[in-house]
């Protein structure tokens, strides 16, 4: 590959992604081997940090290449982002199938996943009042969890 990857797993074996992973186009040993490294972590995880996951496993891929199957997994909505404390970007596998948004704890950095139908109909209401079309968003809500108040 052009970006100085192999797209091999461990012992320079083929991978194949998760069942529950996307349908992938292009670099499809590449995504598997993300995917399936996001399907085993439940907390967010930045770009470096799965890279080096990604390497202590075994699997040789540039951070850029990481960095570049993660905007497209979450352009798929099949990983969710969110800016951490350092306004840096995190990432894990979406477990809602549907748009939310997230709950996040500041001290520990746990998510919570929460529909938000009032902020859905604001964002649909102000976008026809201003005449936009196709719009979308995030929304991200911090505070300390339940856990740490304690």
């Amino acid at each position: 590959m052009s970006d100085g990857t192999s797209g091999k797993g461990p012992a320079g074996g083929v991978t194949s992604g998760p069942a529950d992973a996307p349908a992938f186009h292009r670099n499809t040993r590449q995504k598997a081997a993300i995917a399936e490294i996001l399907r085993r972590n439940r907390e967010f995880r930045s770009a470096q940090e799965l890279h080096a996951q990604l390497s202590g496993a075994g699997y040789r891929m540039g951070l850029t290449t990481v960095y570049s199957r993660l905007r497209e997994l979450t352009a798929s909505g099949w990983v969710d982002s969110i800016h951490g404390s350092e306004g840096e970007l995190l990432y894990r596998r979406c477990s809602a199938p549907s748009h939310h948004h997230h709950l996040v704890c500041r001290m520990c950095g746990i998510a919570v996943e929460v529909d938000g139908p009032a902020v859905e109909e604001w964002a649909d209401a102000l976008a026809r009042r201003v005449g936009f079309t196709d719009v979308s968003h995030t929304v991200e809500i911090s505070g300390i969890c339940p856990r740490c108040a304690r």
